[in-house]
């Protein structure tokens, strides 16, 4: 929380960038995804400036080279998408709690970059959403769907994954990137404004064919089972 204070007091002389958020955002036809992705990942590093946080990416080259894919996480806080997008070069959107996307600056900054709301208490919404996503990455986007659900301060832990959050790319039939977030809580969680580095690990990722046949249950395990074992090599090595 000290630090989520100190990064909104060094960016108040920068506040003018929430209603040009919500400028382009609405006219995002006239600038497009690229200029969107861009005017976001750059308040995402005036972010991180003040915050003292840095970030390394680890694995770009086993992301897709060409059309929509899945990324799908861990979850550790408020800090997962906004590590993600600055590591991830070319745009991408993610999907998040509905009852969570309308503060100030978070309504701005998802609208800017397309994301897809869920309501989790509506399930015909939630059905719309999943024919949405997988739609949306079969024309070539490519989104962040966490699912664990939230996160719930577990630090470098990873708890039980959804099935339903595999039903978008099973409908697609596009590849799913499993993407090991490694103290990424630290963020905003630790109450200190000492440097913090996070670590975004996209790992190799699983093609239609490979996950093809299989339920969503025993898909959710597979990317919960690479994601677990990348942050074991990394945080706990032999």
């Amino acid at each position: 929380m000290l630090r989520f204070l100190k990064v909104i007091l060094w960016n108040l002389p920068r506040i003018y960038m929430i209603p040009k958020m919500a400028y382009k955002a609405k006219h995002a036809d006239r600038y497009g995804e690229e200029a969107c992705y861009a005017y976001a990942r750059l308040a995402i590093r005036r972010m991180m400036r003040a915050g003292h946080i840095t970030t390394k990416k680890y694995g770009v080259e086993n992301l897709p080279g060409e059309g929509g894919y899945i990324m799908c996480p861990n979850h550790q806080g408020k800090y997962d998408a906004l590590g993600i997008m600055i590591s991830h070069d070319k745009p991408c959107s993610v999907v998040i709690d509905d009852a969570k996307s309308h503060g100030i600056l978070v309504k701005q900054f998802i609208d800017l970059v397309q994301g897809k709301r869920l309501k989790k208490d509506d399930t015909k919404q939630s059905i719309g959403i999943i024919k949405e996503l997988a739609e949306d990455t079969k024309r070539g986007r490519r989104f962040i769907i966490f699912p664990e659900g939230g996160y719930f301060h577990n630090h470098n832990r990873v708890g039980e994954f959804k099935p339903g959050c595999f039903k978008s790319a099973v409908k697609a039939r596009v590849p799913i990137v499993p993407v090991a977030l490694i103290d990424s809580y630290r963020v905003f969680e630790e109450w200190t404004l000492r440097k913090v580095e996070t670590q975004v690990h996209f790992l190799k990722a699983i093609p239609y064919e490979e996950y093809k046949g299989m339920t969503t249950t025993q898909i959710a395990e597979m990317v919960k089972e690479r994601i677990t074992n990348r942050i074991s090599e990394v945080v706990s090595p032999a």
